[in-house]
């Protein structure tokens, strides 16, 4: 475990594979840890250098006062990789990860060279939906949240699983502060006309059972920037590389291999 002090927060990180592979980020969705690339990032090529972190607020990083903004969650990710000097990297960012990522590209194509953008759009819900999150949230902690979220993220075959407490578990015990001031900065979110001036290598990937970015919404987000792909999961929903890692990790490796990120 590594923590990166950046002064207002510090960030728990991981590095896994070759240290002088090509570089992958990874950034996770509201409410998880890094632990949710597990999977995928044991079913990867050789040659890359495996980067993944948990935002502020989540997993092992601090959790300073909220709410957050986007520009912050985008930031963070930019000092870190700044002090891992890591350029030319593949982004890979789920949901509000894939907010991150989009905003970073923006801001740092020095950074960005390559994205992936799962289960996230350039905008998600509305201000108000995420409003009334953040006042559930504040007012009965996330436990009572809890078995509705398990629904959007997960078809429901895996939700019949022993699996599922182990996620629900992770959700719960995300630190309330947090998730509410994550929940502020995706509320504050409109990245349509930026993303769409976007020109890099990016591949879209949805699930077929998503409850919070259904596909056509991550099919709309990734049609915005020219030359982009698609790839549709079944039988997965708002994490499917907890669900159907290995086609996640296929879908992904290949994509590393088109765009020349590993040879």
């Amino acid at each position: 475990m590594q923590i990166a002090d950046l002064g207002d927060v510090q960030l728990h990180y991981r590095i896994d594979g070759d240290p002088d592979g090509a570089p992958i980020v990874f950034a996770n969705s509201l409410g998880t840890d890094l632990r949710v690339w597990d999977a995928v990032v044991a079913r990867l090529p050789r040659g890359l250098r495996i980067i993944r972190y948990d935002k502020r607020g989540h997993g092992l990083s601090s959790c300073p006062p909220g709410p957050y903004s986007m520009g912050a969650l985008v930031r963070d990710a930019e000092r870190l990789l700044d002090q891992l000097e890591v350029r030319d990297a593949l982004f890979v960012g789920l949901s509000v990860g894939g907010m991150i990522g989009q905003g970073l590209a923006v801001k740092r194509l020095d950074i960005v060279r390559t994205l992936v953008l799962s289960n996230t759009a350039a905008k998600i819900g509305t201000p108000e939906m995420w409003q009334q999150r953040i006042a559930a949230v504040r007012e009965q902690g996330i436990e009572a949240l809890a078995d509705s979220v398990m629904e959007r993220w997960f078809a429901r075959d895996f939700r019949a699983k022993p699996d599922l407490q182990l996620w629900r578990n992770m959700l719960v015990q995300q630190s309330r502060e947090g998730y509410a001031g994550c929940c502020a900065a995706i509320a504050g979110t409109d990245f349509y006309t930026p993303t769409s001036g976007l020109r890099l290598p990016c591949l879209g990937i949805a699930g077929s059972e998503d409850g919070s970015t259904p596909a056509d919404l991550v099919r709309e987000t990734v049609d915005l920037i020219p030359g982009s792909q698609f790839h549709l999961i079944r039988r997965a929903g708002h994490i499917p590389c907890v669900e159907q890692p290995d086609e996640y990790a296929d879908r992904l490796s290949a994509f590393l291999k088109e765009t020349g990120h590993i040879g």
